[in-house]
């Protein structure tokens, strides 16, 4: 179960695209004449004119589930697990409609509501990302939902660039970092395979920022392809073969590696052990930006790779 968000300044478009698409049906409808497509608008549209200063007055929710999940979600589960979502999300007292689409081969139903609630208030939108997590999750486990195991399920031969561009790193460091033991080693080998490692400085200095992979006439960062992608959780894969700081030991990092590296500050280097802790590691906002920022001050000498 996935939930997405979007809020706009009208509820013409919006309502008809949902109703617009081949073999969609409306489930449910509250507090909204529902004979046509131009009742159900009007109606909204009377609804939020109780507050003109909201500039944003529609909200549109896209909840998706996995095919897994197919054979029981029947039109009235879906109403019902609409319904809770909305509960748990502080979407009550308010005009809404709730639409099934038919056009993908995942079930997905679209919420259509007003945020101007049946009073005359505003429906908060704070941290509804956030929120809007913590719920699909909550739903799925409540319900037996499916839960996906990662970007190993995406459908890779129906994407379209710069994604697929991006999966195609995504898959080809997962399995390279596993056969090497040092930065140099992996550089080789994804090189082999048309894919560059770029090192992120930190202003003028030799301290590593951040991490990104290059394929063709894409970049993206570490973080952009996976959470755990970023340059200090990859460096720990290597375990005593991380970048090493000593002067004896710089050498120049050929290409496609066009940045020098650095390394973060000590930490805990457990050898690889398999890929799942990799993977499966929670990111923080830090996760590109070395660690010991305090310690790394009392540094003079230049920092260099050891590869």
């Amino acid at each position: 179960m996935i939930g997405k968000i979007r809020k706009g300044n009208g509820f013409k478009g919006c309502v008809n695209y949902v109703l617009g698409k081949e073999q969609a049906t409306l489930l449910h409808a509250e507090g909204v004449l529902a004979e046509s497509n131009r009742d159900i608008i009007r109606s909204f549209i009377l609804q939020a004119g109780m507050n003109p200063d909201l500039k944003k007055p529609a909200g549109h929710i896209a909840l998706s589930y996995s095919p897994v999940d197919a054979p029981k979600l029947t039109d009235g589960k879906m109403v019902q697990l609409a319904q809770e979502y909305m509960r748990e999300m502080k979407i009550t007292d308010t005009q809404y409609i709730i639409v099934r689409h038919q056009d993908r081969e995942h079930p997905h139903v679209h919420i259509v509501f007003n945020r101007i609630d049946n009073n005359g208030k505003t429906i908060s939108d704070r941290n509804d990302m956030y929120r809007n997590e913590l719920v699909c999750k909550k739903l799925k486990a409540k319900h037996g939902l499916y839960f996906a195991k990662g970007k190993e399920h995406v459908k890779q031969h129906r994407l379209r660039e710069p994604d697929k561009a991006k999966y195609e790193i995504y898959n080809t460091v997962k399995d390279e970092i596993g056969k090497s033991r040092n930065w140099r080693q992996l550089q080789t080998r994804l090189a082999e395979k048309g894919i560059g490692i770029h090192f992120k400085y930190r202003g003028q200095t030799g301290e590593v920022q951040g991490i990104s992979f290059s394929k063709g006439e894409y970049t993206f960062k570490g973080s952009e392809i996976d959470r755990s992608f970023s340059f200090s959780k990859l460096d720990k894969c290597f375990g005593d073969a991380r970048l090493n700081t000593t002067e004896s030991n710089r050498q120049t990092v050929s290409a496609p590696v066009q940045e020098p590296a650095q390394t973060p500050g000590k930490a805990d280097s457990p050898l690889l052990a398999g890929l799942g802790g990799l993977f499966s590691a929670p990111s923080s906002p830090a996760d590109d930006t070395p660690d010991n920022p305090g310690e790394r001050k009392k540094k003079k000498k230049k920092r260099h790779l050891k590869l």
